[in-house]
């Protein structure tokens, strides 16, 4: 008369139930089978000239600035890096895969370990001794434009918390700018309340980190998944992200937070009245490098909403196309060049389940999935053989979601192509508010009443307030 508990684990390939760990990777459906599909029908989804190449796409959202999509990348370097897993080994339990930086929005990016384990980010000079960050300005011997630029080793490699944030010009712009931000917060907090020193230090950081976390929520997580589906997490709490300690779902780090893949423009306008540049071009693709040519100095009030009110650029549309560029890239010199399909490969090699048993499971009505399904089969009708009927990739699942579906609107209505749907939309705003609430050390774990300044209350003021 009563159902016998644990008998599906004999009926489908289950996964490791272990205590889960904030230097571990995880899971959010636990409860959910692995979806597979054989990976020439992945390779032939994602192929150059196949069905998800967007060619010169240049179809643009209404609202979110092209920034907006840059910084993406940076948040996702400040709380996630896998440095352990490949194509080719199963993925069964993530819980054994060590996050290499900490699951916290703790900007250890840029902060590194802190001034007493490596002073060499640090100023060393007066009342700001251990406190300000340094940049290529405070490095004379310096090559190419310092004073544009990140400290540099002399065989021009960034020196800063995190090498990734130097593999593109942009990104390695946002870096500057973020500390550029904690140096002007130094000196804002030294000429009102006198601070030097240590004390300095762990104030302006927590300022710092406190106001980015800010604009994460309230600019980015807007954008990315609508203020609706941000609001209803912050006053009803989270759903599917239920954990006591912070890390990083696979659901999130192998498939939903890499919707980006798909607004990224190929060029990009970084100057005003200046020629868009190439995204993977000499100028703004060239990582690891010094600065050498202005062109590569990124003015932040041509790429987010700032005071200025300047035309801003926007993103792509996020839909199930990707730049052509992207799927042939042309930094890869050996095995799989296209970014579709390496991000559907790792699918199968993580276990993730099927994009529609996950809408199932945070209870999206079956009209939704259905229009998100038909839209999958149209896209790849004419693969041989055919893209299965179940068990849909969860990254091509919640791209095809945003463009049929999109993101939620105040009015109750729904964007298509804006932002991401409800399933995309619940894994990252959770994920990330989660990691927030679970950080004693965040502004939502510290201290809920907190608000920023009025001067650096959005990401375009704090990336501008101390640019030259």
């Amino acid at each position: 008369m009563k159902p016998l508990e644990g008998m599906s684990a004999y009926c489908v390939r289950g996964h490791y139930e272990t205590k889960q760990r904030d230097d571990r990777f995880g899971r959010l459906f636990n409860h959910l089978p692995p979806a597979y599909t054989q990976s020439h029908i992945l390779e032939a989804i994602g192929a150059k000239n196949g069905p998800m190449d967007g060619k010169s796409k240049n179809d643009r959202t209404d609202t979110v600035p092209v920034g907006m999509v840059f910084f993406g990348q940076f948040v996702d370097h400040d709380i996630t890096l896998d440095a352990s897993t490949t194509f080719d080994s199963v993925v069964d339990n993530p819980g054994e895969i060590a996050n290499v930086r900490t699951p916290t929005l703790d900007l250890d990016c840029i902060y590194g370990l802190g001034p007493e384990a490596q002073p060499y980010l640090f100023s060393q000079d007066g009342a700001f001794a251990g406190a300000k960050l340094l940049t290529g300005a405070d490095n004379p011997g310096q090559n190419g434009l310092r004073e544009h630029d990140l400290l540099r080793a002399p065989n021009d490699r960034a020196i800063i918390g995190d090498p990734r944030n130097d593999e593109n010009r942009v990104i390695s712009q946002i870096q500057l700018a973020i500390i550029r931000f904690h140096n002007h917060v130094c000196d804002t907090l030294h000429a009102e309340d006198g601070l030097e020193g240590h004390g300095l230090y762990e104030e302006a950081r927590r300022q710092t980190t406190w106001h980015y976390q800010w604009a994460v929520v309230n600019d980015f997580l807007t954008d990315m998944c609508g203020q609706p589906v941000v609001e209803q997490i912050l006053g009803c709490g989270r759903q599917v992200y239920c954990s006591n300690v912070p890390f990083i779902p696979v659901e999130f780090s192998v498939a939903a937070y890499r919707f980006g893949h798909s607004m990224i423009p190929m060029k990009v306008q970084v100057q005003k009245g200046k020629a868009a540049l190439e995204l993977f071009g000499a100028i703004l693709g060239n990582g690891f490098d010094a600065l050498t040519d202005p062109k590569g100095v990124v003015d932040w009030h041509e790429l987010l909403f700032t005071p200025e009110n300047r035309q801003v650029e926007r993103a792509q549309k996020l839909d199930l196309k990707l730049a052509g560029d992207l799927l042939q890239l042309p930094f890869i010199t050996s095995g799989e060049a296209s970014l579709a399909t390496r991000n559907l490969l790792r699918g199968n090699t993580f276990l993730l389940p099927g994009g529609e048993k996950v809408a199932e499971a945070i209870g999206c009505e079956p009209k939704q999935i259905e229009k998100v399904l038909k839209r999958i089969a149209k896209l790849t009708k004419d693969l041989e053989p055919p893209l299965p009927e179940h068990g849909i990739p969860l990254w091509l699942y919640l791209l095809a979601e945003a463009e049929v579906i999109g993101r939620a609107e105040p009015d109750g209505s729904t964007k298509e192509g804006e932002a991401l749907g409800p399933v995309g939309a619940t894994i990252v705003a959770e994920t990330i508010i989660g990691l927030l609430e679970l950080d004693e050390h965040s502004y939502l774990g510290a201290n809920r009443n907190w608000t920023p300044r009025a001067e650096w209350n959005t990401l375009g003021k704090l990336v501008t307030v101390a640019q030259p």
